[in-house]
């Protein structure tokens, strides 16, 4: 695999030392064959927002269109094995009552059915949400939020099994950009109250979804608030961290940093929403980053190897972090890409930029383990692995094992 010493120990928590039993169909153990054995897909959730899943899984663009994200979903099911769906409240059910659950239950099986990890996002935020909570009562509103969430954790279970339950509440009960129902309830519940509220309600109607809180807000107000939620008996499976850095990379420190500060309470970590450009900086100055609106935001061939750099850098590091255990980049394509912004690993024409070609190769080559290797009189063999899915191949036939971290021995049948 080609790793220094250093950087394989740094991986450590990243790999397993399985031990396999290859067998006949007879149960005869297959002594002295030898076998490949290759990585299939990783245990680590490498994901983005792949929105564009949804014209295609549903057919109802035009054929130009249809042949143009096809080309583009290619180019992401070759590296990726993650994706977010969108079930922003004001764009799934802009009319009470005519939710797209068709559209988006086509979109959620079509990845599954290429073994993609699908997730939810979100069941609850004040942002992109319903415009006809208005007219009810916040009651009314808190009602209807739980039964959208009813609704949807049902009909989707099996097909998302993770969540990001709610979405942005630092800022949530104090947000005063425009009116909406979700910042109306969450003052009459208070943070902690509301994320309760949504977490127990999502967990009722998917007892084994993995459910996530998820925030942009990354200070100490963040902190506080988990905390608070875990006093409360909140169960958080993972912390959701947003990192949009369309005004400058973090950097490996600030990185590390935050990882310190979230790490003390124990639980898994997942960068949820991932932004680096490949274009010129946000500046500084701008709070809200949906004021910066441009009508062309160019990728240019400079800042592309400075994107590559950083995506290098920035996935290293995390992948290095045992309590992390997926990345999600926001936007795959520049076509589509949150405010216009060259986010994506592929440019607007769905040509691969030099971050997706770097990605690819820490993924499929680096963190990925592809061995040829002989079994013993006794039909056994050991091997150091990334934590993932495999194939094992003895002439010409093919078993399918999973290597996760334990020491149980696993046989396979080759017939």
């Amino acid at each position: 695999m080609g790793q220094t010493l250093s950087h394989t120990n740094e991986l450590v928590h990243r790999k397993a030392n399985p031990k396999l039993k290859i067998v006949d169909g007879t149960g005869n153990p297959l002594s002295s064959e030898e076998i490949q054995i290759k990585q299939t897909n990783h245990k680590f959730l490498f994901g983005c927002g792949i929105f564009d899943v949804i014209e295609v899984a549903n057919e109802n663009v035009p054929a130009d269109r249809l042949a143009f994200q096809e080309q583009k979903l290619d180019l992401f099911l070759d590296v990726f094995n993650s994706a977010t769906l969108p079930f922003y409240w004001g764009t799934f059910e802009p009319e009470r009552g005519k939710p797209l659950t068709k559209e988006l239950k086509a979109a959620a099986r079509w990845l599954k059915e290429r073994n993609i990890a699908v997730k939810g996002h979100p069941l609850c935020w004040h942002t992109v949400t319903a415009p006809w909570l208005l007219e009810l009562s916040n009651e009314e509103i808190l009602k209807a939020q739980f039964d959208r969430i009813e609704r949807d954790v049902s009909d989707f279970k099996g097909l998302i099994d993770t969540w990001d339950v709610i979405n942005e509440v630092v800022i949530m009960p104090i947000f005063d950009k425009y009116d909406n129902g979700i910042t109306r309830i969450s003052k009459d519940l208070g943070r902690v109250g509301i994320i309760k509220e949504m977490f127990a309600k999502t967990r009722e109607f998917n007892p084994n979804a993995k459910l996530l809180l998820n925030d942009f807000n990354t200070s100490i107000n963040y902190e506080i608030l988990i905390d608070g939620c875990l006093n409360a008996g909140i169960q958080i499976d993972a912390i959701g961290i947003q990192s949009h850095q369309h005004q400058g990379y973090w950097g490996r420190e600030k990185l590390e940093e935050v990882l310190e500060r979230f790490s003390h309470f124990g639980l898994p970590i997942h960068f949820t929403e991932n932004t680096l450009t490949s274009g010129h900086l946000m500046p500084a100055d701008i709070v809200d980053l949906n004021d910066y609106q441009l009508s062309e935001w160019p990728s240019t061939p400079e800042f592309e190897e400075r994107q590559a750099r950083e995506v290098e850098e920035m996935y290293s590091t995390l992948f290095k972090h045992p309590l992390v255990e997926s990345i999600t980049t926001w936007s795959f394509s520049d076509d589509g890409a949150w405010l216009g912004a060259p986010a994506g690993f592929v440019r607007q024409d769905n040509s691969p930029k030099p971050s997706y070609e770097v990605l690819k190769k820490l993924i499929k080559e680096d963190w990925s383990t592809n061995v040829t290797a002989k079994t013993d009189d006794y039909g056994i063999v050991s091997f150091e692995g990334f934590l993932g899915e495999y194939d094992v191949l003895v002439g010409g036939k093919k078993a399918s094992f999973t290597v996760d971290k334990n020491d149980e021995m696993v046989q396979l049948v080759i017939e």
